[in-house]
């Protein structure tokens, strides 16, 4: 098979040779390194590369070029490699425009010219994306197939599960005539899908994410009794907790219920995180960590649900909810926060036919020129109604507020606000939901005066309220009326009615009142609800994990 290629252009020959010439020294012995005088000729290099079956992994553009700037370009090509790395060349009088092209066409990186010393100033960011690209998987490779219907609760979750673990499939409706083929040579019928056809050619119906993540490789058994430390949840503040434990040689399993990344993994673009100037999707920043973990060798258990935790004598106790069980010294609480679901009259049957709790970002491309509901006033729903944007022909965010800026950073109002194709409805909630098979119709209710408004849609985004999941600790660890963990100083005192804290000794900052037992991220009461103070938390966990390990 031929190298991979990285795609230079640019209409400037000088610029042109110069870029091909530190790209070939730094990469030339794995990569072809092709180059072209403008946006036309580029593409049509690239529709060559796409029918000789040949990967391309990287395209840095010029943002001024005549015909077809940069920005152009690069949305033109995604339609050919959607997973190649993109990079914007520009000159330090363009970088607003450069910065726009990161939220409008999810430009991965902008290089300033001149890029001298190359060392500096090109190869560490050409190095990170061709480690992302390298790492993503091979869309040529083997496939899992799924085979359901388009509005289908059950089909939708297969589908979101795959998605956020970073598993390739093919999505084939069942009355396609594929889709139907399929499901006769598996000997059912389209009313038994979701129907699972994994790329060794296994056959899973309707299956659990415990049986599906068997199935795709994923690890969902422990392969010890017993470890020093037991991170439970893989979030941002789970897997710095996990890499920092792992790093430091600690024994070290990470349980995940569903898949790693937790919010912050279904993030379409993150911009605030430090050392990521021009943004980072939550999928890329938690893959890297997971595949970070791992190196240093964290043992990650996926589709696994703990459902109890006991102490016993020194050590502590997780069953898991088919049964088994693990113990480990010391135990790391990130189990995150889920999105809060809505009480209006029938939304609850629509779930995963229409209503979505979380970005869902891969129903990006049905909603091509629909008119897309979002709900929520803080970070998460503005980047969701940007990303979204890109697709949908008007993005409603609807805020119960008087508007963004109580909750929501002000980088994002202000690109909220650049985007026509956004509108911002304050003192907004969703009453109700209609439809047949699926949601197509939404009611209204404007929170000041009552009015309700009918409006129809078939994609509703929720992402409101931050509940913890955490009723399996009851009666274990001290929590507050909301469910937030206590830990450190707020645990309550001796004569409380709740559980307290049982030692001479004051607990750590991050421990709970079970000794050993720390919380990290957003599951702990009064935390900071960030990506980077879970991280920094996590890696915190680790430090007082230590400190209790030494005193035992």
């Amino acid at each position: 098979m031929s190298k991979p290629a990285i795609l230079t252009v640019d209409d400037d020959p000088g610029v042109s040779r110069a870029i091909a010439r530190d790209l070939r020294r730094r990469y030339g012995d794995r990569f072809r390194v092709l180059r072209a005088p403008s946006g036309e000729e580029a593409l049509e290099a690239l529709r060559e590369v796409k029918l000789r079956g040949e990967p391309l992994a990287v395209m840095i553009a010029d943002y001024r070029m005549p015909a077809m700037n940069g920005v152009q370009f690069l949305e033109a090509a995604m339609d050919l490699f959607p997973l190649a790395r993109r990079v914007l060349l520009t000159a330090y009088a363009d970088t607003g425009a450069a910065i726009d092209a990161i939220n409008v066409v999810d430009v991965d990186h902008y290089l300033l010219k001149p890029w001298s010393p190359p060392e500096e100033k090109l190869y560490p960011v050409l190095d990170m994306l061709l480690e992302l690209w390298e790492a993503a998987p091979d869309p040529g490779a083997a496939e899992t197939r799924i085979v359901g219907h388009r509005w289908s609760a059950p089909s939708f979750a297969v589908r979101e599960f795959l998605a956020r673990n970073l598993v390739p499939y093919r999505w084939i409706a069942a009355d396609e005539p594929e889709g139907t083929q399929l499901l006769e040579a598996a000997g059912v019928t389209a009313a038994d899908v979701p129907l699972v056809i994994t790329a060794d050619g296994k056959v899973l119906l309707a299956p659990t994410e415990t049986e599906l993540a068997e199935r795709v490789g994923l690890r969902t058994s422990p392969a010890a009794d017993f470890y020093d430390v037991a991170v439970i949840g893989a979030g941002p503040a789970g897997l710095g907790a996990a890499v920092y434990a792992a790093s430091e040689g600690l024994r070290t399993v990470l349980v995940e219920r569903s898949a790693t990344g937790g919010q912050a993994g279904q993030s379409s673009r993150i911009e605030n995180y430090l050392g990521f100037p021009d943004g980072v999707s939550g999928a890329q920043l938690t893959e890297r960590a997971r595949r970070q973990a791992a190196r240093f060798g964290t043992e990650i258990l996926s589709a696994t649900e703990v459902v109890a935790l006991e102490a016993a004598g020194a050590g502590r106790v997780l069953r898991f909810g088919g049964g088994a069980s693990i113990g480990a010294h010391t135990v790391v609480l990130a189990t995150g926060v889920s999105y809060r679901r809505l009480t209006g009259a029938n939304l609850d049957s629509f779930a995963g036919a229409g209503v979505f709790y979380g970005s869902a970002s891969f129903e990006a491309a049905g909603c091509r020129g629909d008119d897309v509901y979002i709900v929520g006033g803080a970070n998460s729903a503005a980047q969701a109604a940007v990303f979204f944007s890109r697709y949908a022909s008007r993005v409603h965010l609807l805020v119960r507020g008087a508007d963004l800026t109580r909750s929501t950073s002000h980088y994002l109002i202000q690109q909220i606000e650049a985007v026509p194709t956004i509108e911002v409805h304050p003192y907004m909630e969703v009453a109700a939901g209609d439809g047949e098979s699926h949601l197509q119709q939404l009611t209204l209710r404007d929170n000041r005066t009552g009015e309700l408004t009918t409006v129809d849609s078939s994609w509703l985004f929720v992402f409101i309220g931050a509940e913890p999941q955490t009723q399996w600790l009851d009666g274990v660890v001290a929590r507050d009326g909301r469910g937030f963990v206590l830990t450190g100083p707020d645990l309550p005192q001796a004569g409380s009615r709740s559980a307290r804290w049982p030692l001479v000794r004051a607990p750590y900052h991050l421990e709970t009142s079970v000794p050993g037992v720390f919380a990290a991220g957003d599951v702990r009461a009064e935390s900071v609800k960030r990506v980077a103070s879970a991280v920094g938390e996590g890696a915190m966990a680790i430090t007082l994990v230590h400190r209790y390990l030494e005193a035992q």
